[in-house]
């Protein structure tokens, strides 16, 4: 059985006492591929020094999360394209657009998300996209750039099912399903139970959004069995049904 973590920061400091240990355990339970999303500059010498030590394993990606995007923006996107034209990277993110935290940067988080997609779209990338109180800033961008290039995956999907069938609409995405879904008043279960498992990718967003049991805790990408046992339990299928599947739907994205 092969698990793949689409959306994991497990070179995240509070991984810094026990990293090894939390991939090599995730691994001996099947859970082998961990994609990483890089979050600004001061991220990415982790994010590569973790892919270097655990080549099989772990793919990074690149790109500027949208809660770092600041008035330095266009800098740390610079130094970005930059590593892009040194070097492959599995995909662009995360990116996108969050109004939880700050409404006020809309205008140059928009401005971020076109020219990473842009990017995308130039190097035949999937992207990674980071949604938070933001679905209809997000589908204004993308209907604008829509095209047979675009793809990818909507990380930490938590929407409606309208919502889940706009984007599955565009042809190209996934949704990401991570912790959430095993939240007891989440309502994301009766949303899925309307969505054929084909559009679907496992992620663990850790050390974010830990799944129940572990609920208010570190998350670790060993906590994907969690999410893939209450995945199996919506679709009435077999664990190892649920590794199988999701894990060809993220090799359409990525292309492993």
């Amino acid at each position: 059985m092969i698990l793949t973590d689409t959306h994991t920061h497990l070179y995240s400091s509070q991984f810094d006492e026990d990293r090894t240990e939390a991939i090599q355990n995730c691994i001996e339970k099947g859970i082998s591929r961990l994609f990483l999303p890089n979050i600004d500059i001061s991220s990415i010498a982790g994010m590569l020094a973790l892919e270097k030590q655990f080549p099989k394993n772990c793919f990074a990606m690149m790109g500027l999360h949208p809660c770092s995007v600041k008035e330095n923006y266009k800098e740390e996107l610079s130094q970005m394209e930059a590593w892009l034209n040194k070097r492959d990277f599995c995909a662009i993110g995360e990116i996108g657009i969050d109004l939880y935290w700050d409404k006020t940067t809309l205008g140059i988080q928009q401005d971020a998300f076109r020219t990473q997609i842009k990017w995308a779209k130039e190097k035949n990338l999937p992207f990674v996209i980071h949604c938070r109180e933001a679905f209809d800033e997000i589908f204004e961008v993308l209907d604008e750039l829509n095209d047979a290039n675009m793809r990818g995956i909507f990380h930490c999907f938590t929407g409606t099912l309208e919502q889940a069938n706009k984007v599955i609409a565009y042809g190209g995405f996934k949704l990401g399903i991570g912790g959430v879904v095993t939240f007891k008043n989440s309502g994301l279960d009766k949303v899925l139970e309307n969505v054929a498992i084909e559009h679907l990718v496992l992620e663990t967003d850790s050390p974010y959004l830990a799944p129940t049991p572990y609920r208010g805790k570190r998350n670790e990408s060993s906590y994907l069995l969690n999410i893939a046992e209450k995945v199996s339990d919506i679709y009435q299928i077999s664990v190892e049904e649920v590794a199988k599947i999701t894990t060809d739907n993220a090799k359409q994205v990525f292309g492993f």
